[in-house]
């Protein structure tokens, strides 16, 4: 367990086409909890619910919030206090953000690397497509959201976009330095 390493990750919204991605490179000795706040950074979710990982057969989630399920010894551990330092290379692993809507999460560690002196951890390298807006009924919703975006005269487009999400929202929009900002 080196703290001087850090993992590469890529992370994949799953159940969407064309693909909503982030590459990005965190350092081995954090938290699943550090995790989480980083996927939201990355991601551009708002941090606004409950959220859990699944690595083999372990779950990980945040024992401070109210309506977490009894931990156990077994199979059900607290973020704040299980590092990210047993990760391997190539492993795979879930993230869950939002228990209603179920947006589900693919991670892969795609690299362990050295860690450098002159770069800021983390850091976002790249990736595609803006975040699903929260809230909009998970994988459904947000094909309906992108459906009605596109059709002015939809029935429930001033209630849906205008009133609701915004017209400003552009699903193929991404921005590598204002993630990292």
């Amino acid at each position: 367990m080196s703290t001087g390493e850090i993992l590469q990750m890529k992370i994949t919204v799953e159940g969407i086409t064309p693909k909503i991605w982030r590459r990005f490179q965190v350092g081995k000795n954090i938290t699943y909890h550090q995790l989480h706040r980083i996927i939201q950074a990355v991601m551009g979710w708002t941090d606004s619910h409950l959220y859990g990982f699944s690595v083999d057969d372990r779950e990980y989630q945040d024992d401070t919030k109210d309506g977490m399920l009894d931990f156990d010894e077994k199979k059900l551990f607290p973020s704040r206090k299980h590092k990210i330092d047993m990760l391997g290379l190539k492993q795979k692993f879930y993230y869950t953000y939002d228990f209603g809507d179920c947006w589900e999460h693919l991670l892969i560690v795609e690299k362990i690397l050295p860690k450098k002196s002159n770069v800021s951890y983390p850091v976002c390298l790249e990736g595609e497509r803006n975040c699903p807006p929260e809230d909009c009924g998970s994988v459904p919703g947000y094909y309906n959201l992108i459906t009605v975006r596109k059709n002015k005269k939809h029935p429930t487009y001033k209630a849906l976009i205008k009133e609701w999400l915004g017209e400003g929202y552009d699903p193929a929009y991404f921005n590598v330095q204002e993630v990292n900002t």
